[in-house]
Order: structure tokens, then C-alpha cells, then sequence
């Protein structure tokens, strides 16, 4: 097997922040423990994008849980991907669901979930969650830990 790092255009050197999510290149890199079930979590708490109506700033805490096939993703391609959102104007739905499904187009997961826990505008926290399937048996998938929100932070 090559090295794993092999093709990786963005780790190890200075990346600039993709433009839009359509810019942004995810990478990914051969699961080193193929055949072992095991879950991997991503938390961004402070995931930024835009309102497409009103260009004022969302902001949202997310939690990304998967369960790796043959792939991982590499994390410093996430990074930029996710803060390729920052100038992105998008509906809370629009950027959680867009961000799972890239992923699993990208990855072949066994399994994926996203919980993106907005912070409220006008009042009303957004929360949005979606997840490929049924949880693979004997693997420990902890909660997300967000609590409802209260003042979250």
C-alpha cells in the first residue's frame, strides 16, 4: 500500500480558505484500520455561514459521527471545507444536509450522522439532524452532547 498522505494537496503546506463549498477540495486518506468498526467524531462549535436572505451570520455547533469504510476523511481538508461556508449563503437545513452528503459521496461510510445544533435568530433555535441508516451493530456511538438549547455555549 502507498503511504497514506500519497496525492494530499493541502495538508502540510499553507491552504488558503476555499471561496464557497463548491470550491473546496475534500481529501481523503486509506483507512489505516480497515475492517475495524469503529466511530469517528468531528465537532465544530463554531461553524459559521450566512442567511441567504438577509446575509446576517448564522452560527451552529456541529457534530459529525462516522463509521469509516474504506476511507477517512483528512481533517485538515474538513477544516477549510467547513470554513468555506463562512461567506456562504445558505438555509440552516441547505448547509447540514449538504455537508453530510458530500461526505458520504466522498467517503462510502459504513454509516454518517450530522447534528447541527443552530443558534437562534429572531428566537427560534434551528437544530437539524440526519444520519445514513441504522447505527452498525457493536460499535459505540456516544451522544453528541449538545443539550437543548438553553443559552447554549
Amino acid at each position: 500500500m502507498a503511504h497514506y498522505t500519497e496525492g494530499l494537496t493541502q495538508l502540510g503546506g499553507a491552504t488558503a480558505l476555499p471561496a464557497s463549498p463548491e470550491e473546496a477540495v475534500l481529501e481523503r486518506v486509506p483507512n489505516p484500520q480497515e475492517g475495524v468498526a469503529y466511530c469517528v467524531r468531528f465537532t465544530a462549535p463554531e461553524f459559521t455561514s450566512l442567511c441567504p436572505m438577509t446575509g446576517q451570520p448564522d452560527f451552529a455547533h456541529l457534530v459529525l459521527d462516522y463509521v469509516p469504510g474504506d476511507w477517512l476523511v483528512e481533517s485538515k481538508s474538513l477544516k477549510l471545507y467547513l470554513g468555506s461556508f463562512r461567506n456562504h449563503g445558505a438555509f440552516h437545513e441547505d448547509c447540514t444536509i449538504s455537508i453530510a452528503r458530500r461526505l458520504v459521496e466522498l467517503l462510502a461510510p459504513q454509516w454518517l450522522r450530522i447534528g447541527g445544533y443552530w443558534y437562534p435568530r429572531g428566537g427560534i433555535p434551528i437544530d437539524v439532524f440526519w444520519q445514513t441508516g441504522a447505527v452498525p451493530q457493536d460499535v459505540w456511538i456516544p451522544d453528541q452532547g449538545v443539550p437543548p438549547y438553553r443559552g447554549r455555549g
